[in-house]
């Protein structure tokens, strides 16, 4: 029989594999590579006599499994590729808003090498923006999703959370929910704008919404906010439409923005800002060579910032 902590090792190993096979738009080889690192701290932690659930687990449970690893002489690049998916479940855990301290945060682990996260070229981009049929009802949000993503780096949970109040209009700014409760302001480009008031304007005021969803800016055709299952599908459903043939998620436009504005000689600590990272060399994957720092600000150099779009 299955105790309670081993049922929460599943749940929440089973919501791992759904981001990661969503969001993340991971093979399934990898997929299952990096679920059975997850197993392997738990398996450790089973031997170890103690009931622990993920939430439970500290950085001393994690050193413990390092030792074992060393112990049993495997090699550097194998402890690297079960430590990364060990940390990548406690990155999404603690994106979730579920841990109190994040175990892998402050550890040591034998270093990997970083690659650059898939990214779109604007003209990409642009061809998934007007793959979108504006006259099916829910083009005009879907637009208005997609410019959004792009314009201000937005994660897919913060997206699909976004609330009425937090749009403010008259200084073209987003204020975001990140990880952690942490409030931030982001700029929205005038493409993004624009496309927002005309969804609001004339999708989402016609709709009817259902008790409790009022505050949700994006509303799905039952009255509800979004899901990120929704927000995936409808990307999937554009990429296969301009026959996309790299893999794309709404993480692709959060990493395709950072890009994008770092190329163009966005500071890089400004850019840190608007994504939410709290660490700088979290941002830092996604410089490639010399880059001009200072520049001014953020929108400045996004290449749909100064774009307006008024008519559809």
């Amino acid at each position: 029989m299955q105790t309670e902590h081993q049922i929460i090792w599943q749940r929440y190993s089973k919501q791992f594999k759904n981001y990661l096979q969503l969001e993340r738009s991971f093979s399934p080889h990898s997929i299952d590579a990096y679920l059975r690192d997850v197993k392997k701290l738990w398996q450790h932690i089973d031997l170890q006599g103690l009931n622990l659930n993920p939430l439970q687990v500290k950085q001393e449970h994690l050193e413990s499994l390092l030792k074992y690893l060393n112990d049993l002489h495997l090699a550097d690049s194998s402890q690297a590729r079960i430590l990364s998916g060990i940390r990548a479940f406690y990155e999404f855990l603690d994106a979730e808003n579920l841990l109190e301290n994040n175990p892998v945060e402050l550890m040591s682990m034998p270093q990997i090498p970083h690659h650059l996260p898939d990214t779109l070229h604007y003209e990409e981009i642009n061809d998934l923006l007007e793959a979108i049929d504006l006259k099916k009802s829910d083009g005009k949000r879907n637009r208005a999703m997609i410019e959004i993503l792009y314009s201000s780096g937005l994660r897919v949970s913060e997206l699909i959370n976004l609330k009425m109040p937090d749009i403010l209009e008259e200084i073209k700014v987003l204020r975001i929910i990140g990880k952690n409760s942490k409030e931030r302001l982001v700029p929205i480009g005038n493409a993004a704008l624009n496309c927002l008031k005309t969804y609001l304007q004339e999708v989402r005021t016609h709709q009817k919404i259902k008790d409790g969803q009022e505050h949700f800016v994006f509303i799905s055709r039952l009255g509800t906010k979004l899901s990120r299952q929704m927000i995936f599908m409808t990307i999937q459903d554009l990429a296969r439409k301009i026959d996309l043939k790299k893999p794309v998620s709404p993480h692709t436009f959060r990493h395709s923005f950072a890009t994008h504005l770092i190329e163009g000689g966005a500071d890089l600590r400004a850019v840190q800002e608007m994504l939410g990272h709290e660490s700088i060399n979290t941002t830092q994957i996604y410089i490639n060579m010399d880059l001009d720092f200072l520049r001014q600000t953020i929108t400045e150099f996004h290449p749909r910032a100064r774009k307006n779009f008024t008519k559809f």
